[in-house]
């Protein structure tokens, strides 16, 4: 019955919406482009960067809002119902998009980004260069699929950006080898520990935000006094987090506060910047080096 309800609304939607269409999304599909949904941004930024402006490109989840209790809005489910194609990370991380998939289009691609990802249990794969890459394949490959035309572009982006990451790895393993400290102490969601695995870094993350009730006193005095005995020089937020409680650590330890990009969301600023995966994972290894006292 639900099931019933929801296609008779979609239906609705899409045959006698054309005002709220007009309103929300004044711009019609280019001639030539294929439409293309993501779910956030690190697909947003993977098609950027291998496709530039031959898509139409959108973003269900805007800039600045908060990823993880995301509801997608009707204008969202018109969207995918006529997209070509529609990208996401997986399920795990982004449970709303259940209710996405159920307005998809009979001719719309529905991919799973992570599961190109082999063995890996971290719902934040991207946080694997060899993840990213993977799932940058994925996308080239279905661009290619969708769009035989421009194909070899596609494919050309990938090479390209498939190099600018081998690159990237190199740095972090060559930046993070030598550091006065291995020990990250994160304060935010648990998002860093494929990161953490892949250059032998140890990550103490107190997880949640400080308005979320979660953190007892005793754990808070437990982390202080981790932190004073193990001399950690600085803390790692995120941005979307709550500053409060990193904030009230760091006075009692005496610590520098450094931020750390997950990718999933973003600003508005870097999201209108069009920040690339390479720029925002070079501003984590920038802090990183700073907070674990790495030589340069």
């Amino acid at each position: 019955m639900k099931k019933i309800l929801f296609l008779v609304l979609l239906v609705v939607l899409v045959t006698v919406g054309g005002y709220y269409w007009k309103s929300s999304r004044p711009r019609s599909i280019p001639k030539g482009k294929i439409k293309v949904v993501v779910s956030g941004y690190v697909p947003y930024t993977l098609a950027k960067q291998l496709a530039g402006d031959r898509l139409d490109l959108e973003m269900l989840l805007p800039p600045g809002a908060e990823p993880h209790g995301f509801e997608p809005a009707p204008g969202s489910l018109v969207s995918v119902h006529r997209a070509d194609a529609f990208f996401y990370v997986s399920d795990r991380l982004e449970p709303w998009v259940k209710d996405v998939l159920g307005a998809v289009g009979p001719n719309t691609r529905v991919v799973m980004l992570a599961s190109a990802v082999s063995d890996e249990t971290d719902p934040h794969v991207w946080m694997n260069f060899d993840a990213v890459r993977a799932m940058a394949h994925t996308l080239a490959q279905s661009f290619g699929e969708l769009d035989p035309a421009h194909a070899p572009v596609y494919l050309q982006n990938l090479e390209r950006f498939e190099t600018e990451i081998k690159e990237l790895d190199k740095k972090f393993s060559q930046t993070l080898a030598s550091c006065e400290s291995r020990e990250m102490v994160h304060i935010g969601h648990l998002a860093f520990g494929a990161l953490a695995r892949r250059y032998q870094l140890e990550l103490t993350s107190l997880t949640g935000s400080s308005h979320d009730g979660e953190h007892s006193v005793r754990r808070l005095a437990g982390l202080v006094k981790h932190i004073r005995k193990r001399k950690i020089h600085a803390l790692f937020t995120e941005e979307a987090v709550s500053p409060r409680l990193a904030q009230a650590v760091a006075v009692e330890t005496g610590t520098e506060i450094l931020p750390l990009y997950t990718i999933e969301h973003v600003s508005k600023t870097d999201f209108n910047q069009s920040v690339t995966y390479r720029e925002l994972m070079l501003r984590n290894l920038d802090n990183l080096q700073r907070g674990l006292v790495c030589k340069k």
